[in-house]
């Protein structure tokens, strides 16, 4: 009986993915109406696609009393991947996201402990009352419509010598700088033109942003194993980066 609901309830994402996301409404609406009807089962269906998240969270070093911040956290899964150790020096964890199935699913996660907060609000736009140690974005600013806007906003809330992390489906530049990877043009308008039917948008220009705005930084890029499709792998990346200290 357990397998059976669990293989009605992958059926019913995968109709919603290949529906698509709606055009016709504000980003909020669109998300909604995307992933209202498939909150409950997002975190089972995603588990196998969104790899790289518990080794991101895994090299964050917070500082004692940290401010952490997740900016599009959906469902709050991530909060999961934090060690008991990790949990020890964080003083407060916010998390924000648009989309208000996924926040009230986070809500939920977040009411085992009093240092979470869930906010639905808009991650170009949201602030923390005071300026964050960690922040960080896990397949998140592909969902972003406007990215820059989100990444000079985290990086804004950070302090100086905070940490960005991100983790993220990606594509490269056509020709990027000695020591990155190159995909080839298959696979830089194969991915893209995948996951846009479903509101991902892929773009090569999120890594140079990313290096430019924090040149101290670490970058593992890797590939990620897609459900249904053994032999075929995905393009991801791992970014961590420190905002400069100025004097």
């Amino acid at each position: 009986m357990r397998r059976l609901e669990s293989l009605r309830a992958e059926i019913g994402v995968l109709r919603s993915l290949l529906r698509g996301m709606p055009r016709d409404a504000g980003h909020a609406e669109r998300l909604q109406a995307f992933y209202a009807p498939q909150a409950a089962h997002y975190d089972a269906f995603r588990e196998r696609l969104l790899q790289g998240r518990r080794e991101l969270i895994a090299s964050l070093q917070l500082p004692a009393n940290a401010v952490v911040v997740e900016l599009g956290g959906g469902t709050g899964r991530n909060l999961d991947f934090f060690t008991p150790q990790q949990w020890s020096r964080i003083a407060r964890f916010e998390l924000v996201d648009l989309c208000p199935a996924l926040a009230e699913r986070a809500q939920l996660r977040a009411m085992a402990d009093a240092r979470i907060r869930v906010s639905q609000a808009d991650a170009t736009t949201w602030r923390p009352h005071t300026p964050a140690d960690c922040v960080y974005l896990s397949y998140a600013l592909t969902m972003i419509p406007d990215w820059r806007a989100a990444l000079v906003n985290a990086l804004a809330m950070l302090k100086p010598g905070g940490t960005l992390a991100i983790v993220d489906f990606y594509v490269s530049e056509a020709a990027p700088p000695a020591g990155l990877r190159c995909h080839s043009l298959f696979t830089r308008r194969f991915w893209p033109a995948w996951f846009g039917h479903d509101g991902v948008k892929l773009d090569a220009a999120h890594l140079p942003a990313l290096r430019t705005s924090l040149p101290q930084h670490s970058l593992v890029e890797a590939h990620a194993a897609v459900p249904y499709l053994p032999l075929v792998k995905v393009p991801v990346y791992r970014f961590v980066g420190k905002k400069p200290v100025t004097d």
